[in-house]
């Protein structure tokens, strides 16, 4: 075991023994991955009413509230489970804030319905777009995101879905066969050729705009 996975196991045990410290330097370290994970699958009807900070204050009282559930020797590992907390915090936000006009796109029926709230071909553009971000980008980041936007409605929603958790959430392969549940090759495999008819659909020249 290295020093830092030593370090993390003593702060994980003290906060599941009730160390609020160890609970908030534990989450702390993780909010940015998570907060990119909020902001890639929050509906745009919700931004005006509901900030990414509002949504990650929530899943940091979920957590306290649940922490002594979390079983370390599971498959699933701690931040991965701080990431599904924040998932369906996210999702009861949705139900709550939008009811009945929340979405239902074959998207996330392919997913795994309710309890998967799948990115969107526009949001997940975004994201690919957004490091161009001055003023005299700004017309080049919106063409950009028409292309990236184009490019994946030609894609199968898993095809998607495992290009926004490894090029914006920034999963390794192996945290996302956990999220998307299926084997390490079979993630790998489908990443790869995902990636291989993304850039296909895109062309080189904009490709090289997304490096």
């Amino acid at each position: 075991m290295s020093e830092n996975e030593s370090d993390f196991d003593v702060s994980l045990t003290a906060a599941i023994n009730g160390d609020q410290a160890a609970l908030a330097k534990l989450f702390e370290s993780q909010r940015d991955r998570i907060k990119r994970m909020i902001q890639l699958r929050m509906d745009h009807r919700l931004r005006g009413r509901i900030d990414a900070s509002d949504v990650l204050q929530e899943t940091y009282l979920d957590v306290s509230r649940r922490l002594k559930t979390y079983d370390r020797d599971a498959s699933l590992p701690f931040f991965l489970w701080l990431r599904l907390l924040a998932q369906q915090r996210l999702i009861d936000l949705h139900r709550q804030h939008l009811g009945a006009k929340m979405r239902t796109t074959e998207q996330e029926t392919a997913l795994g319905g309710d309890d998967f709230l799948a990115a969107s071909s526009d949001s997940i553009a975004e994201a690919f777009a957004s490091r161009l971000t001055t003023a005299s980008q700004a017309a080049i980041r919106t063409e950009l995101q028409q292309h990236v936007r184009r490019a994946l409605t030609t894609m199968e929603p898993l095809d998607r879905e495992i290009l926004a958790l490894r090029h914006y959430e920034m999963l390794s392969n192996e945290e996302a066969a956990v999220v998307l549940k299926l084997k390490k090759t079979a993630a790998s495999n489908r990443y790869i050729r995902a990636l291989r008819r993304f850039r296909e659909h895109l062309g080189n020249d904009v490709w090289e705009q997304l490096q």
